[in-house]
């Protein structure tokens, strides 16, 4: 019987790509690489080793895998992370981008390969790979830091950036060049359906998937993920988009739901696999006599992305309003060519806009950058010392000043267009939708059922209904509210552009009316229309069922938007309270542990309180022994203050500590002996009746001032209680845990005098 071609390509991919992803593994390099260096060995470019013999077979593969990591992706995106990275993500990441296309134009041009091969090398290295830069991220140990957070929001922007860049190119291919109006009228379009897709997946997906919850398991949730995820990628190809957007905007709608973490979960075998088929793919384009031919134009390339990045990256966070060594650190981390240059490249040539020797010279830029990249990372910190030596001093401070504040009155105002002009954008994209669905199917069939002006009134009825809670909303929504009356009461002069805003808004629901009964009564005349639209108008305002019907649908949507965050906040508090009998159980459930952290020089609590810092708030952690120098104080007060090169022993869960480690700046090259932590101990003691500690509370006991000693959790009637708070009572037949130096808990029950065995 003989092997489907398809089959034996298959075993051969994953066979190199296994022994290649051990060899980098090993080497401590990126897999990405790997994948590339398999892809070339399974090529046409060695005799010595098995080729594969479909390579459209093995295209395919790739387009799923495209999809995949698109999907995959989107399931990390979330539109609501992308609001919360803020201004300076945004500002940075639009230096970088504008700054790295025109720099690419320009050595494209300088190499002489014309303006459309220029314009898509700009393009492919404006984009910073976001796997390659957490893993280094991970492997050098400052994921913690501040600056990382900055670059992660940059990554997001980039991301999202990459997307319209697939729907410009697709525009490209028609006339080989950028046409204004067509790109205009693409991005409008690609803005439209975004808001479409977006609304009604939350407002449908996160309701379907909590109806259909017991029914799905992992295996009939991967199907339903999956079968969401090409039906959109259908869909958008239909529609004139690539199957790359789809994938995205349906992986970015599952990942405002509870099962965005466990689908990710569930598909990231599926991805990893699809994925390794692609970037096979991609190193099997590579030519190496090209790479050979192209050497000088490759180097300049990988030169000046890793020049362009620093300079663009740096302007930008300084421009964001960061410090200079954020900005410098920042921009030495994104010195590479991110994995979506593949993909954009990939799309390039199967559209015919890149000649062919593009592909292969961008993969092997990308190779050189994501080799240096943690080199380059570790150059940032003695890159600021040299330019902080280097400039003057009235420049540093230039640099390094702080913006000021905004007047009260300005902030205001923004607040309000900003929320005016994301609620007029919203509706009226859903109410073009509504009409643009009335007019194509829901007239004409009405109309053909019901003949004449009856037909006409019962389809311009059913559309004007079908909009009527969008078109209140439009009007009616942020007339009233705090930013509203505030300006209102301010001062008159506020009082025109106020009603104006809410006249504009008027006009515009005029006209989506109008449009609506002019085109079922096209000989009607425009003044009657425009006038029977003012009336519906204001009836629509005054309509109590009407706003109920607007507002229900606007709860349905922010509680759907918000289910995942309020279902997490929801647990978190659950875990405060517990139902286990046995306050160890509960320890042991939540992992409570000692660990040890040095706190680093530049760390944001050195020289502030333990009282200031509120770490017990904040982290959830308690502060059991601070070491520093030959001194060691154990259980320290609120007072005690942290100093640089400290370090603190911390109680905690793994997340928790895992957390507090960031505000540490921990250096993992300082940690504490494993027999420091034994003079710390946590021991379980009784309240007997006739204590005296009964009716007292923690903070008025003195364990922690007198003894030294802290109380991390009490049991109680069957219920337990972590980290209880400081005006907590005893009470008799407590079980108390304390945390604290094993003499002094023993000298604290032999005494007698508050708790006994």
């Amino acid at each position: 019987m003989e092997i489907p071609s398809i089959m034996s390509d298959l075993a051969l991919i994953l066979i190199s790509a296994s022994l290649t992803t051990l060899l980098f593994k090993w080497l401590k390099q990126p897999v990405i690489l790997g994948y590339i260096v398999a892809g070339l060995l399974v090529g046409n470019q060695f005799q010595l080793v098995p080729t594969v013999s479909d390579f459209s077979g093995v295209r395919v593969w790739a387009d799923i895998g495209v999809v995949f990591l698109l999907f995959a992706l989107g399931l990390e995106f979330s539109f609501k992370k992308l609001l919360s990275v803020g201004k300076n993500a945004l500002v940075a990441s639009f230096v970088i981008i504008v700054g790295m296309i025109l720099l690419g134009f320009a050595v494209g041009m300088s190499l002489g390969w014309g303006s459309t091969n220029s314009i898509m090398l700009g393009s492919m290295i404006c984009m910073s790979s976001t796997t390659i830069i957490i893993k280094a991220f991970d492997d050098l140990d400052i994921r913690g830091k501040k600056f990382t957070r900055l670059v992660f929001g940059i990554l997001i922007f980039e991301d999202l950036l990459a997307i319209l860049l697939m729907v410009i190119i697709s525009t490209m291919s028609v006339s080989k060049t950028f046409e204004g109006t067509g790109l205009v009228v693409a991005i409008i379009k690609l803005g439209f359906f975004l808001v479409i897709w977006l609304v009604l997946g939350i407002f449908f997906l996160p309701t379907f998937l909590n109806n259909a919850k017991k029914m799905l398991n992992d295996e009939t949730l991967l199907i339903v993920a999956l079968g969401l995820c090409f039906g959109m990628v259908m869909f958008a190809t239909h529609v004139g988009f690539s199957s790359a957007l789809g994938a995205f905007v349906m992986g970015s709608i599952f990942a405002e739901t509870m099962e965005a973490e466990r689908i990710d979960f569930i598909v990231k075998p599926v991805k990893d696999l699809f994925g390794a088929i692609f970037f096979v793919s991609v190193g099997m384009l590579i030519d190496l006599n090209i790479l050979m031919e192209y050497i000088v134009p490759i180097l300049v390339i990988s030169a000046s992305i890793v020049v362009g990045q620093i300079f663009f990256a740096t302007c930008g966070v300084l421009l964001s309003g960061q410090s200079l060594k954020t900005a410098i650190q920042s921009g030495f981390s994104l010195t590479q060519v991110g994995e979506f240059a593949f993909i954009v490249a990939s799309l390039g040539t199967s559209l015919g806009l890149i000649d062919e020797f593009l592909y292969p010279v961008i993969v092997a830029v990308s190779v050189i950058t994501i080799f240096i990249t943690p080199f380059m990372m570790r150059l940032a910190d003695p890159a600021y010392g040299f330019i902080v030596d280097k400039i003057p001093a009235n420049w540093l401070e230039m640099i390094e000043r702080k913006r000021t504040s905004t007047v009260k009155e300005e902030s205001v105002w923004k607040s309000l267009l900003a929320q005016i002009l994301r609620i007029v954008c919203i509706y009226s994209v859903v109410i073009i939708a509504i009409i643009a669905i009335s007019v194509i199917y829901i007239n004409p069939f009405i109309t053909s059922f019901v003949g004449g002006v009856a037909g006409k009134i019962l389809a311009a009825s059913v559309s004007v209904l079908l909009m009527s809670p969008f078109i209140r909303a439009l009007v009616a929504k942020k007339n009233h509210s705090k930013e509203y009356r505030y300006l209102w009461a301010l001062k008159k002069t506020n009082w025109i552009p106020l009603v104006l805003l809410t006249l504009v808004r008027v006009m515009l629901a005029i006209g989506f009316i109008s449009f609506v009964l002019y085109s079922v009564f096209n000989h009607v005349g425009i003044i009657l229309v425009f006038s029977v639209s003012a009336l519906l108008i204001c009836l629509m305002m005054f309509s109590k069922l009407l706003k109920m019907q607007s507002i229900k649908l606007e709860r349905r949507f922010i509680s759907n938007l918000n289910l995942r965050e309020h279902e997490l906040q929801r647990a978190k508090e659950e875990r405060s309270a517990f139902d286990s009998s046995q306050l160890e159980r509960s320890l042991s459930m939540y992992d409570l542990h000692l660990a040890d952290f040095t706190v680093s020089a530049d760390a944001p609590c050195c020289g502030k309180s333990l009282i200031e810092l509120n770490y017990r708030t904040r982290f959830g952690v308690h502060v059991m022994s601070i070491m520093r120098g030959s001194r060691r104080i154990n259980i320290p007060g609120g007072k005690e203050m942290i100093f640089p090169c400290d370090k603190i022993l911390a109680l905690g869960t793994d997340e928790q500590l895992q957390s507090f480690k960031g505000e540490l700046e921990f250096d993992d090259s300082c940690r504490l002996d494993a027999g420091n932590m034994k003079e710390v101990s946590l021991e379980q003691i009784e309240i007997t009746k006739g204590s005296s500690l009964i009716g007292v509370s923690i903070r008025e006991s003195g364990i922690r001032d007198s003894a030294k000693c802290m109380v991390v959790g009490i049991e109680r009637n069957a219920c337990a209680m972590v980290n209880p708070d400081v005006k907590t009572e005893f009470m008799a037949g407590d079980i108390v845990w304390i945390a604290g130096e094993k003499d002094k808990i023993e000298e604290l029950r032999s005494k007698g005098t508050a708790v006994e065995k």
